[in-house]
């Protein structure tokens, strides 16, 4: 009798099931939705409410027949409650697609980048736009919570994925444009096709060149940032090593031996952001806090707030006579709640720039702003929106 009630409350009260359904990770309810229309019908609700970015870290290295990230990746997609819509992974160079000496095996173990990021990719829906890189240095908050202290990650084996669901009000987007070597001048109609002119709700992009040692890479990155450098948008980035992915519904492009710009794009009036830059200048405890300051009163809301470290790779602890972690650590003092992640790279991308909810442009002068340096640090963040009240 027991049995037959429970069974009538969960085939015809929604409300219960929502309930229930609700504490499932998303793989789980993915499956939980097979069984009956109305379980669907819940589970779709459930999956809409979920709008908080997600991420899975890797900090620690692992056996040599995969990169850590791929097995943290494989471990916690059973566990994450958002569905990926759009997926950014980094990972450092060194490991995921280079040599490293085995001394177990007394011999040098080799990894293919491309079945790396193949292996990531086959771990993500298929729909899911998924832009890959891979970099010196690694930033990355641990996961648990976004109040973990972030990590500035040198050397060794490391890597994050930041898992954007759908969110309301918000639509985020990949590009690619590669350097034609045919052809000195870019065409700038591309940019409208990419969504990045004639966008009135753009907000914020993300631009990462690959591949800068080639001829003419310089050049092609002035071409690319030089339009873009509006004053209602911020830009950030810097110069990665390489990209490993960039897959969406409308674009399936692997990487090549030409040189290139790839990125994200932030569109939705909700979108709030600001960007300080770190000069040569900043090289203690005291100009570092200085500057983290400066991106405090932007007054950028921090929740369902991400940041962004876009640093040269001869900063870090050498840059600070040795002491690590030191930016990272100053970032965590003024935004104790919002995570961090980002990548030590070969040149960074950004300024100071703030724009802020009604839209209203604080800077220091008219001049448009220089965005391409080295030997800097970029610091990013990013405001999504508020989240539902109901959010798992």
């Amino acid at each position: 009798m027991e049995a037959a009630k429970g069974g009538f409350v969960l085939s015809n009260l929604a409300e219960v099931v929502e309930r229930v359904l609700g504490f499932l990770p998303t793989k789980a309810l993915l499956r939980a939705a097979c069984v009956c229309r109305l379980w669907r019908e819940c589970a779709r609700r459930i999956l809409r409410a979920r709008q908080r970015l997600a991420w899975v870290s890797a900090l620690e290295p692992g056996p040599a027949d995969s990169h850590a990230l791929v097995r943290a990746m494989a471990r916690e997609l059973e566990k994450v409650h958002v569905l990926p819509q759009t997926v950014l992974y980094i990972a450092d160079a060194e490991t995921f697609s280079g040599h490293e000496e085995c001394h177990e095996q007394k011999k040098a173990r080799k990894r293919n980048s491309k079945e790396t990021a193949n292996a990531l990719e086959k771990l993500l829906p298929k729909r899911c736009q998924v832009l890959g890189l891979v970099t010196p240095g690694i930033v990355v908050t641990p996961m648990g919570s976004s109040s973990n202290q972030p990590q500035e990650i040198e050397e060794g084996e490391a890597g994050f994925a930041l898992l954007f669901p759908k969110i309301d009000g918000v639509k985020i987007h990949t590009f690619h444009f590669s350097k034609d070597v045919k052809n000195r001048v870019f065409d700038e109609s591309k940019f409208a096709e990419a969504g990045l002119k004639n966008n009135p709700d753009l907000r914020v992009v993300l631009l990462f060149g690959y591949n800068s040692w080639k001829p003419g890479a310089t050049r092609f990155l002035h071409q690319i940032v030089n339009p873009l450098n509006e004053k209602s948008i911020i830009l950030a980035g810097g110069q990665v090593e390489s990209f490993t992915s960039l897959t969406s519904e409308n674009n399936n492009v692997q990487p090549g031996d030409a040189c290139g710009v790839v990125g994200l794009a932030f569109s939705g009036p909700q979108i709030q952001s600001a960007t300080v830059l770190l000069d040569q200048d900043v090289a203690d405890e005291r100009t570092a806090e200085a500057a983290m300051q400066r991106l405090k009163a932007a007054s950028i809301p921090e929740h369902n707030t991400i940041g962004f470290m876009f640093a040269c790779v001869g900063r870090g602890y050498r840059h600070y006579k040795t002491k690590r972690n030191m930016e990272a650590d100053a970032f965590r003092k003024f935004f104790p709640n919002v995570p961090l992640f980002g990548f030590f790279g070969h040149g960074e991308i950004g300024c100071d720039r703030i724009v802020t909810g009604n839209f209203v442009l604080r800077e220091c002068n008219d001049i448009k702003d220089n965005l391409l340096h080295g030997y800097t640090t970029v610091m990013t963040l990013i405001h999504l929106g508020s989240t539902k009240a109901n959010q798992v």
